[in-house]
């Protein structure tokens, strides 16, 4: 379960003395606490501060507590947030009523310590499982998206390459035939040497055989991107395999090029890749590619905040370096950025649920838990953040190559 200290709770009541007692429970048991004394500043506020969860009154003048919450429904940004009333009523109508227009539970005054906390973390935990879950699926929609595409690809793109074989070879022989009919024919009649300067036959000769091997190429090109989309969407690995990291830091990559080339708002974002010589790794491949995926594309935010925030004018660089460590046991991946840098207290709660630095909106807070996660729990390696402000961030994984 993620700590208090990560998780906000809207209290919204119109009464002092109820707002006192509440506070002071979820303020000793480590919560972030905003308050709201009727429905309208609650809307405002929720829309604003996006709480992990809201405490609502029912009886309130104005806009009620039914009332607001239909509201808060209504609106995209705070559907999600789960919503408990409050009430000094114990009428099953109202609590149906209140049940009905999206609320997840109900606290009945006057307000029980140990009752207050246990369903706050209750309906906590149950939002945190619904955010990782749909998380991962997302990651597995993605993988599922990607792999239907390299798939669709794939086929037309066998047929081109197979097929650019036996043109290749059709066409030296084409030009052999040309150049056998050179040798043996001294003086062509003047309607084919017109035709030859019309269609410049000496420039198509030397032209043809490179144009071919562009072609080549290209296909082999695409074939590569398809093997390496093909690669990333692993993603329902049930057992441990053998694991070319290389490979999955290449696929992941591939799937972020867009957001690496320049565009009107943002510069290009160079790839530095240090690869060492390093062993196969016995792995969950899909997971680790959504590590990849997760700190590659956290590294791209922070460039580009960076060109926002007017905070680096120099090259947009993310390094990727791999080596085996020390005692020869395990995989090194290191994935810097020298955008915004990290705040110092920032990195002590980075990898815990629920804690984000994006904008409102922007991000659950789970990316990087459940990256942790990956390695240090399925994985038995570590993952560490080191980061100066100002000068970039610096991930660390180890992996251990073998699982015992």
């Amino acid at each position: 379960m993620s700590s208090p200290i990560n998780n906000s709770i809207l209290i919204v009541d119109d009464i002092p003395t109820n707002i006192k007692v509440l506070f002071d429970i979820l303020n000793q048991a480590g919560f972030r606490v905003t308050v709201a004394k009727n429905g309208q500043s609650a809307l405002a506020k929720a829309r604003k501060s996006l709480p992990n969860l809201i405490l609502l009154d029912v009886m309130m003048p104005g806009i009620d507590g039914f009332e607001t919450c239909r509201y808060l429904k209504a609106d995209a940004k705070t559907k999600d947030i789960p919503i408990i009333f409050m009430t000094a009523r114990s009428d099953t109508v109202d609590k149906v009523k209140g049940l009905q227009l999206g609320a997840v539970d109900y606290i009945t005054k006057p307000i029980q310590h140990e009752e207050v906390l246990a369903r706050i973390n209750v309906h906590l935990e149950l939002r945190r499982i619904q955010l990782r879950l749909a998380q991962e699926e997302k990651m597995s929609s993605l993988g599922q998206l990607v792999a239907g595409i390299a798939h669709e690809i794939n086929n037309p793109v066998n047929f081109i390459y197979g097929n650019l074989i036996h043109a290749q070879n059709n066409i030296i022989d084409l030009l052999n035939l040309i150049k056998l009919y050179e040798n043996y024919t001294v003086n062509p009649i003047p309607e084919i040497q017109k035709f030859s300067q019309d269609i410049e036959l000496e420039f198509i000769k030397q032209d043809l055989p490179n144009l071919l091997s562009s072609l080549m190429m290209g296909t082999e090109r695409v074939e590569k991107i398809v093997r390496s989309l093909r690669l990333f969407s692993r993603l329902e690995d049930a057992e441990f395999q053998l694991f070319n990291i290389h490979e999955g830091i290449d696929s992941t990559i591939i799937i972020l090029s867009h957001r690496l080339k320049a565009s009107a708002t943002n510069p290009e974002i160079n790839i530095i890749k240090e690869y060492g010589d390093i062993p196969l790794v016995e792995c969950y491949a899909g997971k680790l590619n959504q590590v990849f995926m997760n700190l590659l594309a956290n590294a791209i935010d922070a460039l580009e905040e960076s060109v926002i925030n007017k905070k680096r004018d120099n090259e947009l660089t993310i390094k990727i370096r791999t080596a085996v460590t020390d005692d020869q046991k395990s995989i090194l991946v290191e994935i810097a950025d020298n955008g915004v840098g990290i705040p110092l207290d920032v990195q002590q709660t980075i990898f815990e649920q629920f804690y984000t630095t994006k904008p409102l909106g922007k991000g659950t807070g789970l990316g990087l838990a459940i990256a942790h996660e990956i390695i240090v729990e399925k994985h038995g390696g570590s993952l560490e953040v080191k980061s100066t402000p100002g000068e970039g961030a610096q991930f660390l994984i180890t992996i251990p190559i073998q699982q015992v």
